[in-house]
């Protein structure tokens, strides 16, 4: 059975023995879960070698930029010859191209001859243009020179050079078709020019294919799952501006907000929460439709700059943007409802967020305390995000293992050399993949640590405002926020350690399931009876239900870990007892305060998604450097940033509310059923009116 806690809260004897006032930990506290705390530790350790492999063999450019013929990545500027500004892929010779895409070809686009360029070549309405080799050898142009001549040296050839250039062996190849740039890879649209072609075939030129084939190699290529994967990572890099503003600055400044408008308009705060969180949610859902091309004229296009408005080109982008238009739809309509649902809950939520607003009356340091665990995320985040760009982008160039037959003009031999046909890739070996999800289980690790560890210091805050009456100190104001942050910090990092890593592990295999799904749906192997769905479904809600009851005993169990110092299980089990003692008190009290909390939490995420679409439609991510692919993965990380944040600074009213509740009910065991410590205020929403009463006349 659990002992009362008399002798842990409220007065404490002093070393000789006087009783005295403001105790509430025992100060005989030992360290708890120290295992787990070297294993998290230990864990620390490896995320940095792992993200030090990253920075050391990663490099961004590679998520969106091709390889040119050479191995080197296009727009790198240590390559040979310096690419800084080519960033463009480009396939010189059009028959290999038009040869990759025939169906059973066993010649690959990746083999296929590439350069990179500045933009992507046209051709000429009067004449033949030609796209020439990078000028090395007898060729003497510089790289600038050879931009400026739009790539063509073709009249500095010799005859030799000129005869192989005829045959479509180099070290130029002509200009035939119109190419358009596409997510930094040149497409060929395969509307050849009359008058080039016509050019070509009187200087004796080799027969040139026209299929409609020389379209669709390149956009498979361009549209493959790992192509699109790698710019929804690049858009994260690109848009670190946005991630800056949307997914710090805003939130930390509405979240602040928030908390100082529930101080001193409590009564207001819930109605005005739910009109601006309707308000929020239809509003990104109308950029969606916007984005998606559902609305307007303005729907995201893989194509770059300025080009053919009767060229058409799709991306895979705009179908996932449209599955999340719609996805978006269903829960802005239930959304909705259900906030229109709760309406005649408000008046109960205003007196639950009473007792939080006296306590952060009193307690004035709980609004300033989470800029500390928010600047700590914020270095951890820009450390994280950053090394998780390199991880992607970690694998090996190497050459392609091919048996085509082709010929080209080597410059530097001065001679037609058939050896060299094979182009790069980059190759991920299985233990990259290891290294990624790795990092990812480090993140959700490390935000759920650092947040348990803002909730215990305010459990702890709290606490000591309780026990003593609602009593604080004047002189030092944060003096209570210091001492539960050192308790912390001294004895239960192990305790908060153990919490995130439980509910980390179920979240984690619960994604791992999720993934195994899909991956059974691609190979058609998905359970098409009603048991196997059933249970797969069943197993889901399962797994959801267990990650919820979790997510609220650890918060309960913090709460307990602030108060009495115990380890992890022992104070989940004293929390877990006297929730279920006091089920029916706690019960009304929470249910419908957690709902308003949460939808402040997505008030705030929400509008940092708004003022995410907004930066995004700007031009400077419209243009070639700096496009991003889709809004979708920056918006989300945006939410996901601002919906933390928000917890951070929410979890200020959450755990006053709940360590007030949970030691209202201690109280109240402890006194037989009458809370000797309790404000007013408090038993005016939980107690009876005699308890009320008598507490009224007590503090007059």
């Amino acid at each position: 059975m659990r002992g009362p806690l008399g002798a842990v809260i409220g007065r404490y004897p002093s070393s000789d023995g006087v009783t005295q006032m403001g105790g509430i930990i025992r100060h005989n506290r030992k360290c708890r879960d120290i295992t787990v705390l070297l294993i998290f530790i230990a864990f620390w350790i490896a995320m940095i070698v792992n993200s030090s492999f990253g920075f050391n063999q990663g490099n961004p450019l590679r998520l969106t930029n091709g390889l040119d013929y050479k191995g080197n990545v296009c727009g790198d500027k240590h390559a040979h010859p310096d690419l800084g500004e080519l960033e463009l892929r480009y396939w010189q010779n059009p028959n290999q191209v038009y040869q990759s895409g025939l169906k059973n070809s066993q010649f690959k686009l990746a083999n296929a001859r590439s350069i990179c360029l500045l933009d992507c070549p046209i051709p000429s309405e009067d004449s033949l243009d030609w796209v020439c080799d990078y000028p090395e050898g007898d060729i003497r142009l510089s790289v600038a020179d050879w931009i400026n001549r739009n790539y063509d040296y073709f009249e500095f050839l010799t005859p030799e050079m000129r005869n192989s250039s005829l045959q479509l062996q180099g070290p130029c190849y002509p200009v035939i078709f119109p190419s358009v740039n596409v997510y930094w890879s040149c497409q060929f649209i395969a509307r050849a020019s009359n008058t080039s072609l016509k050019h070509w075939q009187q200087m004796g030129g080799v027969n040139i294919n026209e299929d409609i084939v020389i379209d669709k190699s390149v956009h498979k290529s361009i549209n493959s799952h790992s192509a699109v994967l790698k710019r929804y990572m690049a858009d994260i890099g690109k848009a670190w501006p946005v991630l800056i503003v949307c997914g710090g600055i805003l939130p930390l400044f509405l979240s602040v907000v928030w908390l100082v408008m529930i101080r001193h308009f409590v009564a207001a705060m819930p109605w005005i929460t739910v009109a601006f969180f309707n308000i929020l949610i239809v509003s990104v859902t109308i950029f969606y439709y916007l984005k998606a091309g559902w609305i307007g004229n303005d729907a995201i296009t893989p194509i770059i700059g300025e080009h053919d408005p009767y060229i058409n080109v799709f991306g895979r982008e705009l179908t996932h943007l449209r599955v999340a238009t719609v996805v978006m739809t269903f829960i802005m309509a239930v959304a909705v409802l259900t906030s229109i649902a709760i309406v005649r809950r408000i008046l109960m939520a205003t007196s639950v967020l009473k007792v939080a607003a006296k306590v952060i009356g009193e307690v004035q340091a709980l609004v300033i305390f989470p800029l500390i665990p928010y600047g700590i995320l914020a270095v951890f985040y820009m450390f994280w995000i950053s090394a998780a760009l390199h991880l992607f982008s970690s694998g090996q160039i190497v050459q392609n293992d091919c048996n085509s037959n082709c010929c080209t003009y080597d410059l530097l031999a001065k001679r037609v050399n058939c050896d060299l046909c094979c182009g790069y890739s980059i190759r991920y070996t299985p233990h990259i993949g290891v290294a990624i999800l790795f990092h990812l289980f480090g993140c959700y690790w490390a935000t759920q640590f650092f947040m348990a560890c803002s909730s215990t210091v305010f459990a702890g805050s709290v606490a000591s405002y309780y026990w003593n009456h609602g009593e604080t100190s004047h002189e030092i104001p944060f003096l209570s926020v210091f001492s539960s942050m050192k308790r912390l910090m001294r004895y239960s990092l192990g305790s908060v350690a153990l919490g995130s890593l439980i509910v980390s592990f179920v979240e984690s295999v619960r994604f791992l399931l999720e993934s195994i799904r899909r991956k059974l749906k691609v190979s058609s192997y998905e359970p098409d009876n009603c048991l196997g769905r059933a249970a797969y479904q069943s197993a889901q809600c399962f797994l959801r239900c267990i990650e919820w009851i979790i997510k609220s005993v650890n918060r309960n169990a913090y709460i307990m870990i602030a108060i009495t110092g115990k380890s992890f299980f022992v104070s989940s089990s004293t929390a877990t007892e006297l929730i279920m003692n006091n089920i029916l008190k706690i019960g009304r009290l929470n249910v419908i305060g957690d709902v308003i909390l949460f939808l402040g939490k997505l008030c705030v995420s929400l509008s940092s998604v708004v003022f995410a679409f907004l930066m995004l439609d700007t031009d400077k991510y419209k243009s070639s450097r700096y496009k991003i692919s889709s809004p979708l993965l920056p918006v989300l990380v945006c939410w996901a940033l601002g919906y933390i944040v928000a917890t951070l600074f929410f979890a200020v009213v959450e755990m006053s509310i709940d360590t007030i509740v949970l030691s209202y009910c201690q109280d109240s065991e402890e006194h037989q059923g009458t809370a000797q410590y309790a404000p007013p205020l408090l038993v005016e929403t939980l107690g009876d009116e005699n308890e009320t009463q008598r507490l009224t006349q007590g503090t007059q």
